[in-house]
């Protein structure tokens, strides 16, 4: 079992950026590859990042890419998503999760969402204008 505990959300205005961070229990977190989604109000779960098992690898959505970066720590059991030069459209709350594989495919972010083994409860990030 892994149990994800995200953090950092909060109310930011347009342009400015947040760091969320997400930290799970176990030893076992270098298993597995991590994810950050989202989801607006209203609007299905959409896939943000993903990052490999070592960290050496990270995909992207294309909504984000260029404005938000994935990383991780593995000696702290934490998964982090700096988000810079945030929109409106950013708004909604988001979720870590955990899966045992990496991302695959040029539109692996259409499925992403089936891979996953383990979900955070989710932290709201505001974007005002």
């Amino acid at each position: 079992q892994v149990q994800l505990v995200e953090s950092g959300g909060g109310l930011v205005q347009v342009g400015g950026s947040l760091r969320l961070s997400c930290t799970a229990s176990g030893r076992t977190f270098s298993r597995y590859a991590m994810d950050w989604f989202r989801q607006a109000p209203g609007k299905e779960r959409d896939s943000v990042a993903a990052i490999s098992w070592s960290g050496g690898r990270s995909y992207y959505a294309d909504s984000v890419k260029g404005r938000f970066t994935i990383s991780r720590d593995n000696a702290k059991n934490t998964v982090y998503l700096q988000m810079n030069s945030l929109k409106p459209e950013d708004t909604a709350v988001y979720y870590c999760a955990a899966a045992l594989t990496e991302p695959s495919g040029s539109n692996w972010y259409a499925t992403r969402g089936y891979d996953m083994a383990y979900w955070g409860k989710g932290t709201l990030v505001t974007v005002s204008s």
